[in-house]
């Protein structure tokens, strides 16, 4: 199956534990949210075209039409030298909206050495039992409602960590804002405990975005505080910007 493609790039991967190293991005098109704090908004639709870098790290891109065929991407990517990164980043928009191209383009890429790092919403628990035996690492995001602007999808979150916890290493990353309440901490240490306490949280300080004026990043005291409130529960919590932005990387 044919997939939509954003843009592909070798870079720094800036968020959450592995924030550092030098992963390969595929950037699929296309995604079920609309975030408030959104930082890559043109990935939400389908395009025309992407774009994929000449050589690694060059910041010299290609024109790359949609649909592309796994195949095809995958030709493209070698050049890239994916077994010298220490994944291959699956990322977006959110990659599992189009669970039939992932199923056909990872074990290509595992063909080629390459380690698969999963960045998902954690929406979408279905499409990810598609492909979670093709996982090495899943970054699954929990969304609040005081970050995010919309309903909190728990249900989708714990049916999805569950899955994730039994097929691959996982971590979980929650973005937080100045108006994110206790009870949403609550819930999403619960949640975590629930599947197993050890699993690793990341709380990400929201990141101003120019379409989100009212959206303000934690104070440095109230960070503080969510940390210890869900230390109660949970064994390792992590509180960790986008790193990527400060070293000026995509």
């Amino acid at each position: 199956m044919d997939g939509w493609v954003a843009e592909v790039f070798s870079g720094i991967q800036g968020e959450g534990p592995w924030v550092g190293c030098r992963q390969l991005f595929i950037r699929l098109a296309g995604c079920n949210l609309r975030c408030a704090y959104c930082d890559t908004p043109a990935t939400q639709q389908r395009l025309a075209a992407g774009r994929i870098e000449e050589e690694a790290g060059g910041r010299k891109f290609a024109l790359l039409e949609n649909p592309v065929s796994p195949a095809r991407l995958v030709d493209l990517v070698r050049k890239l030298r994916p077994a010298r990164h220490q994944a291959v980043s699956i990322t977006g928009g959110e990659p599992l909206t189009q669970p039939g191209f992932l199923k056909e383009l990872l074990p290509l890429l595992k063909e080629k050495g390459a380690r698969i790092y999963l960045e998902t919403n954690g929406t979408l628990p279905g499409a990810f039992a598609e492909v979670k035996d093709l996982i090495d690492i899943t970054a699954m995001d929990f969304k609040l409602a005081s970050a995010t602007g919309q309903p909190p999808p728990w249900e989708d979150h714990a049916r999805f960590l569950r899955l994730a916890r039994e097929s691959s290493r996982v971590f979980v990353k929650a973005v937080v804002a100045a108006a994110t309440t206790p009870g949403e901490l609550e819930q999403v240490a619960s949640l975590i405990a629930a599947v197993d306490p050890g699993i690793t949280l990341v709380l990400q300080p929201v990141t101003p975005v120019i379409g989100a004026p009212g959206l303000h990043a934690p104070t440095p005291r109230q960070v503080l505080a969510m940390q210890d409130m869900v230390s109660e529960r949970l064994k390792d919590i992590r509180v960790i910007p986008q790193v990527h932005k400060l070293m000026c990387q995509i």
